[in-house]
């Protein structure tokens, strides 16, 4: 019996990309590869790139590059968003044999069956983003890379965006919103459940968009989702404020399964710039968001995506987001310095902000976020959570454990294997020098517990 082909992959960008890498992982596995790390000399060498980066193609030359330094001999195949923006250019580049659009990376395996004894390279299959139409859930799971050692993972429960926000490329990547039903959802969250995994991150690009084609929606998926047995922990990776109704906060704040931990995309503190955005909310609903939030879960983590440096957003404009920001009760942001995309709107906007000023205007941004999250961890010092411990070679090396609570603290314990994969009671007591919250295993929840319906499994 011939030895079975190896290969490995590496993943750029996002939760959403990660879950569709270890479907791309699986595929491969069922057609006999072997999965192995990147540095194991594999045969075959997959990358899955990401187009939000400001330096896609600088990022994914110095990778393939690696690659070749490690095996000059092995097929590199390119899939992901960059790979349908860009297919020729990463096709040219030195040592790519295959790069798939978004209707093909599924597909990899016959692509690669069809190319076995051939000497074809730098070839390029792919389609107008208009015929992307069909959806592939996707998830990390317990597999034989990971051994059983998983605690968490992405569950891919939408695809595409249908809003073209005038900065995005996704659209244009990924193509429109689609989804599978909530029962096939439900049944692949049963499968993930059966593997141990205890915590599920629902991810997608506009994940509250769920359901639309089959005359379904967000809530009533969540709600189903929150009846499988198994999974302890659900948490929405990021919601759009428009789509993250009173209904779905309401919701979340009385299941047994969804954790108080909600990731709003805000973009601007500034009307005028969200309109050029073309976001389809403003600040006084976003404000409102958040607002009720707090009023049915004042524990509850709120974490902010905010982009600087737009077209048109003066030192007025950014001040009215560094204001923003400071007036409504969040937990954390997620900074980013806007980038020129090709082919959409903002970048043939006038009134360009130079780099230096965006690149300043971030970093006054997380300032505030450090600040914020600090003081999410220093509110909840005294209390005691629940703690889901995860598996970690991290852990093992530093003798420490480390977990998230409810609430999404990451706490750290002196190491015991027997927690990992375990929910523990933890009072919580002080930080660390690394900004983990420490503290002493305890029996039981304290009776004045504000959140014990999630804290029941």
């Amino acid at each position: 019996m011939s030895t079975p082909q190896k290969a490995a992959f590496h993943t750029l960008g996002c939760k959403l990309n990660f879950a569709e890498t270890s479907t791309l992982a699986r595929q491969l596995e069922d057609a006999g590869y072997a999965r192995v790390r990147v540095e194991e000399r594999p045969d075959v060498f997959v990358l899955n790139t990401c187009s939000v980066t400001e330096n896609a193609d600088r990022e994914c030359r110095h990778i393939i590059r690696r690659f070749r330094g490690i095996n000059p001999e092995a097929f590199i195949a390119v899939v992901g968003c960059y790979a349908q923006l860009r297919p020729e250019e990463i096709a040219a580049i030195p040592g790519v044999d295959l790069v798939l659009g978004a209707n093909e990376k599924f597909n990899l395996v016959d692509h690669l069956r069809a190319l076995e004894g051939k000497q074809e390279h730098g070839k390029a299959i792919y389609g107008a983003i208009k015929e992307v139409r069909r959806f592939i859930p996707s998830f990390n799971g317990n597999d034989e890379a990971s051994a059983g050692r998983r605690t968490r993972t992405f569950l891919k429960v939408q695809d595409g965006c249908d809003y073209f926000c005038s900065f995005c490329t996704i659209p244009l990547a990924r193509g429109r919103s689609r989804s599978a039903s909530i029962a096939e959802t439900v049944a692949i969250a049963e499968k993930i459940a059966a593997s141990g995994v205890k915590e599920v991150v629902l991810t997608g690009v506009n994940t509250g968009d769920f359901g639309r084609e089959h005359g379904e929606n967000f809530l009533q998926l969540i709600e189903a989702l929150d009846r499988v047995e198994g999974i302890r922990r659900f948490r929405i990776s990021s919601i759009e404020p428009n789509l993250c109704s009173d209904e779905v906060i309401d919701f979340v704040a009385t299941s047994r399964a969804f954790m108080p931990h909600l990731h709003m995309p805000l973009q601007s503190g500034s009307d005028t710039i969200l309109k050029r955005m073309r976001r389809r909310y403003d600040t006084a609903l976003y404000a409102d968001r958040v607002a009720h939030i707090r009023r049915v879960m004042p524990h509850a983590c709120i974490g902010v995506d905010v982009i600087t440096g737009t077209p048109g957003e003066t030192d007025e404009e950014f001040m009215k987001t560094h204001g923003f920001l400071r007036s409504i009760d969040v937990s954390y942001l997620h900074v980013f310095t806007y980038s020129e995309r090709a082919n959409t709107t903002a970048v043939r906007m006038e009134d360009s902000v130079p780099m230096d000023v965006r690149r300043q205007r971030t970093g006054q941004l997380r300032n505030i976020g450090s600040k914020l999250m600090r003081a999410h961890y220093e509110r909840h010092l005294g209390t005691t959570r629940p703690v889901l411990f995860e598996y970690g070679d991290e852990g093992e090396m530093s003798g420490q454990i480390f977990g998230y609570t409810d609430n999404y603290i990451r706490v750290a314990l002196p190491y015991r294997a027997d927690l990992a994969n375990t929910r523990q009671w933890v009072a919580l007591e002080g930080i660390d020098g690394d900004g983990h919250l420490t503290g002493t295993l305890t029996e039981t929840a304290p009776p004045s517990s504000p959140s014990r319906h999630h804290l029941t499994t």
